[in-house]
Order: C-alpha cells, then sequence, then structure tokens
C-alpha cells in the first residue's frame, strides 16, 4: 500500500487589514507634512521675489507696476531667465511639461532643484501656470527615491500615492481634493483589499499636508460670492447652458495646445521658445490686464469680490485671454499646471453670463463655468465639481451642478486632452 502523501502544506493567511494599513500611517503623515512645507516654502520665495519684481524694481525705475510697457518685459525677461536656467540644471526641468500631467512616474532627484527653481521663476514672473504640477512631481521624486531607501519592501506605487495626496491636500487645503483625484485611478487599479484600504494611506497623507498647509498658511477657496437662494426652474436651464459654455470654452483651448506646441517647437531652441513665449505672454496680458497674470488663485478674489464692477465684454476678455495664456506657457515650456488659471477663466466667464443676464445669480454662474471649464482641461469629474462647489460654498448648488455635469461631460469625453503624447500628438 503506498503512503499516504502529506496534506499540502497552507500557506499563511493575509494579515488582517487593520494589521496591514496602521504601519503606514506614520509614513503617510511624513510624507504629507514635507509636502506641504516644499509647497509652503516655493510658495513664500515665489512671492517675494513678485514683490521685488513687480513692485520694489518698477517703483525704484519709475515705471508702472502693470503698465503694459513692464508687463511686456518683465514676461519676456522671464521666458529668458528660465529658459536659461533649464539649459543650465541637471536634467533641465524634466520632461515637456506639454506631456505630463498632474501625477506621473517618478523622476530622477537630480531634476528637482532646477525644476522648483523654474517654477518660482515663473510663478513669481507672472506666468499664468500655477504650482501643481512641477510640485508634485518634485514631491514625488523625493517620497520615491527616500521611500524605496528607508523601506525597499514597500511597493513603489505607494510612495507616488503618499506624495501625490499630500500636496493635492495642501494645495487645496482639505483632503477632500487628494481623495477625488487619487479614486479616479485607484478604482480601476487591481490590488488588495477594498477600494478604501487603498485610499487610507493616501487618504493619511492628504489629511497631512491640508492640516499642515491650513495650519500655516490658511488658505481659503471661498470667493465670498452673494448667497444663493435656492434652486429654481429658471437656474437649471442657466446651468446647463453656462456650463456647456464653460466646456465648449476649454475644448478650444485644447485644441490649440498641439497647434502652439508645434508652433514653438519649430523655434528649435528651448531658450527661444520660452523667450518668444514670455513675449507674447506679456502682449496678452497688456491686452487683458495684469489681473489675467500669474496663477490666477489672488486674482480670482479681486474680480469675485465685486461681481458688477466689469461689464460682460470686459469678463469675456479676461476669460478668452487667460485661457490664451494657459495655452501659450503650458506649450511654449514654462513649468507649471492648468488647473488654476483655468479656475480664473471659468470664473470670468461666469461672472461674464451673471453681467448679460442679471436674473442668473453669480454663485451660480460662477461654479457652473469652472466646472464646465475643468472638465474639459483636466477631464476629472470629481475634482471639477468639488472645485466648483467650493468656490462658493454653498451645498444647495450641488443638484445643479450634478445636472450641469451631464452636457458639458458629453461635449468633452472621448475628445482630444490638454496633454500630448511623446510625438506631440493630443491624448484622448
Amino acid at each position: 500500500m503506498a503512503p499516504e502523501s502529506p496534506a499540502p502544506a497552507h500557506p499563511h493567511p493575509p494579515a488582517a487589514p487593520a494589521r496591514r494599513l496602521l504601519p503606514l500611517v506614520l509614513p503617510a503623515i511624513a510624507v504629507g507634512i514635507v509636502c506641504a512645507l516644499i509647497l509652503l516654502g516655493v510658495s513664500l520665495l515665489a512671492e517675494r521675489l513678485q514683490d521685488v519684481l513687480w513692485e520694489t524694481l518698477p517703483d525704484a525705475l519709475g515705471v508702472g507696476r502693470f503698465s503694459s510697457l513692464w508687463m511686456i518685459v518683465m514676461l519676456t525677461a522671464t521666458g529668458l531667465a528660465v529658459g536659461l536656467v533649464l539649459r543650465a540644471v541637471p536634467g533641465h526641468g524634466g520632461p515637456d511639461p506639454a506631456t505630463t500631467g498632474l501625477v506621473d512616474a517618478p523622476m530622477r532627484p537630480g531634476v528637482v532643484p532646477g525644476l522648483l527653481l523654474v517654477t518660482v521663476l515663473a510663478l513669481a514672473g507672472g506666468v499664468s501656470l500655477g504650482p501643481e504640477n512641477p510640485i508634485t512631481a518634485a514631491n514625488i521624486a523625493l517620497a520615491y527615491w527616500l521611500g524605496r531607501r528607508a523601506a525597499p519592501g514597500a511597493p513603489a506605487e505607494l510612495w507616488v500615492a503618499l506624495a501625490a495626496a499630500g500636496t493635492i491636500g495642501a494645495l487645496f487645503g482639505t483632503p477632500i481634493a487628494a481623495a477625488l483625484i487619487l479614486s479616479e485611478s485607484l478604482a480601476s487599479q487591481p490590488g488588495p483589499g477594498a477600494f478604501w484600504d487603498r485610499l487610507f494611506a493616501p487618504l493619511a497623507a492628504g489629511t497631512a499636508g491640508a492640516l499642515t498647509m491650513s495650519l500655516i498658511a490658511e488658505p481659503s477657496f471661498d470667493l465670498s460670492l452673494p448667497a444663493y437662494a435656492g434652486p429654481h426652474w429658471g437656474d437649471l436651464l442657466s446651468a446647463l447652458l453656462i456650463a456647456s459654455a464653460g466646456a465648449l470654452l476649454g475644448m478650444v483651448a485644447v485644441y490649440a495646445f498641439p497647434v502652439a506646441h508645434r508652433a514653438f517647437h519649430a523655434l528649435r531652441y528651448p531658450v527661444l521658445a520660452l523667450t518668444a513665449g514670455g513675449l507674447v505672454l506679456g502682449l496678452l496680458g497688456a491686452l487683458g490686464g495684469h489681473l489675467t497674470l500669474f496663477k490666477g488663485l489672488d486674482e480670482v478674489k479681486e474680480i469675485a469680490a465685486d461681481p458688477d464692477g466689469w461689464s460682460a465684454g470686459e469678463f469675456a476678455v479676461m476669460a478668452v485671454v487667460k485661457m490664451a495664456a494657459l495655452v501659450i506657457a503650458a506649450t511654449c515650456g514654462f513649468r507649471g499646471g492648468r488647473i488654476f488659471p483655468a479656475v480664473f477663466a471659468g470664473v470670468a466667464l461666469g461672472l461674464c453670463a451673471h453681467a448679460l443676464v442679471d436674473a442668473v445669480p453669480p454663485a451660480l454662474a460662477v461654479s457652473c463655468a469652472v466646472l464646465g471649464v475643468l472638465l474639459a482641461v483636466t477631464r476629472q469629474g470629481w475634482v471639477s465639481l468639488f472645485t466648483a462647489a467650493v468656490l462658493v460654498s454653498d451645498a444647495s448648488v450641488l443638484p445643479l451642478l450634478c445636472a450641469a455635469t451631464l452636457p458639458a461631460w458629453l461635449l468633452v469625453t472621448g475628445r482630444a486632452q490638454m496633454q500630448l503624447d511623446g510625438e506631440g500628438k493630443a491624448l484622448r
């Protein structure tokens, strides 16, 4: 009689979710805090340099701070300076910014100092881009490099998620923004455990980043617009039309994106392309006014503080100029993000709608226009809805925003995106 074969050894049961997740809390908090501090440091340095370039220097020269001449000279000089720095620093500031998104694969840590330096120059010089893309890329690179050395057994993608969440949480002042952005990518990725298990550590990092920024800088996105009185049947039609108009404005910029990129790429030399781009940005600033310069976060509060302070035509010019400046800045080689400039364009478009039809509440018009523009520019539904709602801080507008998302999303889905592949063609 043949001997009985030994019973197969049972593999060790997987650790309980809590035992897997608890060790991630401290690394997540540390990453979130460091990401917020890097964002804060870059922002403060850019603000100090901005004061010198746009106040101290023109006052010393006896030139108007935001005269057309100074805007053209300053933006052109910024393009030249950024181009020269990119040519000199290791890694040349990373890949072509027209080909990058908000969360990408880690770059080499040696690229980070140069990337942060040109980001400071662009923010201070008045370029119409936000800090979100380069700061997120820098934080991902540092977290990945340090994390892989401190805990080589941890999944590589963990450090990317923690750094992205920490930075986004700090940028928006709330971990909800980080959770919403990451949920769109995490939901489609296979992995062990429930969806909230995979979101646990990034949410901790986002919370740490948001709390750090809130305790130090107290950021606020509330535009303090007149309170929304509540939905009416007429508001539904307004919401659908304004969000669709915002999506169309954003899609015009999206389709102009590869055309502008080819034009600057034809100049062959990055320094020349950035200098030419800076000149065009200066001319656009002279056309749209100084409020269309910079990333737009402070400027958008200024125009929202007085919804009746400009005519519909002036608001329309601001919206178009800001979107054009966003396209030029992102395609000629400046490093920066597209969310904050797109928000400014959406707010200006919404205030234009309110100026055209006074019966349309400014809070509704602004939130719907921002929603449409962001859907076209980012192609991320949750963050577009969240940003539009946060700007007005009124839950009663949410049902109309959800309704307005439907036609706006139909206009943008499946079409070209504001990001190019390695051959200069728009992603879809």
